[in-house]
């Protein structure tokens, strides 16, 4: 049985441990006005795992990168993307969604989601690539990030075919799901929990965690809210 272990970090930054493996999704951690300093410069990290290519997902992925020497899961765009701001091809892993990386005993698999993609780079402001979500597993345990992304009915099959013991969602509203949606797509999923993202940070992201559980609740679905820097073992 693989032991999992979750570290929230604002936003929809995410450190995982599962496998001997440390992973990050979306590490937006310099310029996260939620992320504090000591979160900041991770001393460890083996894979980065990256949504899309929007700044408060992807601008801070070089930088974390060449301090840890980790490699970088994303779509091809959003790969060729890193590669184009100076990461290594090597250490740059190419996919899309449907497809799946190994590193070590942990799988990566890229889903859909609906949100847009770009990136302010050194080219400018570019494409890069369709958004999506992503499952991290090993053994009996899965995490999904479902990214930035609006309800969507085959978040029921994410559920059926990957079995997440967490999901993690968006509930800020505006640019994502709001709690009622969110609370919607915790009921397809089916994870053991489902856990709050990408709200609070801006004034802008009006919904907030208080009421994703309420509504949760309606549905008997079990969620929570992690802490900037709370670690969780599954």
């Amino acid at each position: 049985m693989s032991e999992l272990k979750l570290m929230y970090a604002g936003h929809s930054a995410v450190f995982l441990e599962l496998a001997g493996l440390h992973i990050a999704i979306d590490p937006w951690l310099k310029g996260n006005p939620l992320c504090p300093p000591t979160l900041q410069n991770p001393e460890q990290l083996d894979l980065i795992a990256l949504t899309h290519g929007h700044a408060d997902h992807a601008s801070d992925a070089v930088r974390i990168q060449k301090l840890t020497g980790a490699k970088i899961a994303a779509t091809y765009e959003l790969a060729m993307i890193m590669i184009a701001e100076g990461v290594s091809p090597e250490n740059v892993l190419p996919m899309n969604k449907g497809g799946s990386v190994t590193v070590g005993d942990v799988t990566l698999r890229l889903t859909n989601a609906f949100h847009s993609s770009s990136f302010d780079g050194k080219n400018g402001t570019v494409y890069a690539g369709e958004a999506c979500g992503v499952v991290v597993s090993s053994g009996n345990r899965a995490v999904y990030h479902a990214g930035d992304t609006s309800l969507f009915g085959d978040m029921k099959q994410i559920g059926e075919l990957y079995r997440p013991t967490v999901a993690l969602l968006p509930v800020g509203d505006r640019f994502t799901m709001g709690p009622h949606e969110a609370a919607h797509a915790a009921r397809l999923i089916g994870a053991s929990v489902s856990i709050t993202i990408h709200h609070k940070t801006f004034d802008l992201l009006t919904g907030t965690a208080e009421e994703f559980i309420k509504q949760c609740a309606l549905h008997k679905v079990e969620s929570d809210e992690l802490k900037v820097g709370e670690r969780v073992t599954f």
